[in-house]
């Protein structure tokens, strides 16, 4: 709770390379709704394969895997589960579809989170249960030196911990000075260091992360996977999670570069997701009705422009073709001429896709 008690105590100056990655996804969330309304076939093709990757590869992370040729069956069937190594596969997986199904109605809280660890913990052994004894991080290089690289909270003070962090967490959401998705961040490296479990620390926080990024609106989690994107990523995660971490007991730490990392996962996972189904407009019709509805959802006077950038791969003049018949139609006015006209959207008269 270092950085959430941080960001509540003194004023945040974001830096700017995060804060133009918050502005790039603050338009990539405004552009989620024309995409998801494409290809349902498509779209359930995304989820499942995200689905996959998932459970697989944050698992994977903290260095538990399964056969290729079982993973299919552990995610998408009811198999007799042969060894600890699937039942966390298994369980990450129903983690996974609590939250796309339920994310709206799960609370953040500590009963949340010790489900989550419960669940990708397999339900056995301490799964669920806070830590009783110490957990500190070890690094372990080939020649068999090994040093601490951060030593968490000490497990005697781990339930006060948490219990300040769930606290933060909610003071900063009610107090609203800090974008949310900086708060999601932030709480994702303090819960990090308090480090609370035994093990599947990692686990548990991609979890919360998912959980906290479709509560304030960012569902890309659930076409592409942010836990592959991590692994991918692996050793920056790593490099940006030491650097923030140090100096933390004392609220001394620098946050940004664990932050930044998180924003970069999030913004490369649409970046993705916008790649993958962009080909989907050009069906007969859909480049109509993702235009049409990009400029419903203008609450005030727009620019062509404006509309071009929430339409990517759909041409400029088309756009202006589009609006053209809307004009016609009498949905929109234009207001001006030229380059620096405006457009005002005057209420719903019906498609004019074809």
């Amino acid at each position: 709770m270092k950085t959430l008690l941080l960001f509540e105590s003194t004023p945040t100056p974001v830096p700017q390379m995060t804060a133009w990655m918050l502005a790039d996804l603050s338009e990539a969330r405004g552009r989620q709704g024309l995409f998801t309304r494409q290809s349902p076939q498509k779209l359930k093709s995304l989820r499942e394969h995200a689905l996959i990757e998932s459970s697989v590869s944050s698992n994977r992370i903290e260095g538990v895997s399964v056969a290729p040729s079982r993973i299919g069956t552990l995610v998408f069937g009811k198999p007799l589960l042969r060894d600890r190594e699937e039942e966390e596969v298994r369980g990450y997986r129903d983690a996974l579809e609590w939250v796309h199904e339920k994310a709206k109605s799960i609370p953040f809280s500590e009963a949340t989170i010790l489900r989550f660890h419960a669940l990708s913990r397999g339900e056995s052994g301490d799964a669920g249960v806070y830590k009783k004894s110490e957990n500190d991080i070890i690094e372990k290089y080939p020649d068999g030196r090994q040093r601490v690289r951060f030593q968490p909270v000490r497990a005697a003070q781990t339930a006060s911990a948490m219990k300040e962090f769930v606290s933060a967490w909610e003071r900063g959401m009610e107090a609203a000075a800090v974008h949310p998705l900086l708060l999601a961040a932030a709480s994702n490296l303090d819960f990090l260091c308090i480090h609370p479990f035994r093990d599947g620390n990692g686990r548990t926080s991609r979890l919360l992360f998912l959980l906290q990024a479709y509560r304030l609106g960012f569902d890309v989690g659930r076409y592409i996977s942010l836990e592959r994107l991590i692994e991918q990523n692996k050793t920056r995660y790593y490099e940006t999670l030491e650097l923030s971490s140090r100096g933390w007991h004392d609220g001394k730490h620098d946050p940004w570069p664990y932050i930044s990392f998180m924003l970069y996962i999030l913004k490369s996972a649409y970046k993705e997701f916008e790649a993958r189904v962009g080909d989907v407009v050009e069906a007969k019709g859909a480049k109509a009705e993702v235009v049409e509805l990009a400029v419903r959802r203008q609450t005030d006077k727009f620019k062509l422009a404006d509309i071009e950038r929430l339409c990517p791969g759909i041409s400029c003049e088309w756009i202006r073709t589009l609006l053209g018949q809307m004009k016609e139609s009498g949905e929109v006015t234009c207001l001006g001429k030229g380059p620096a006209a405006r457009w005002r959207y005057c209420g719903g008269k019906g498609s004019t896709s074809k």
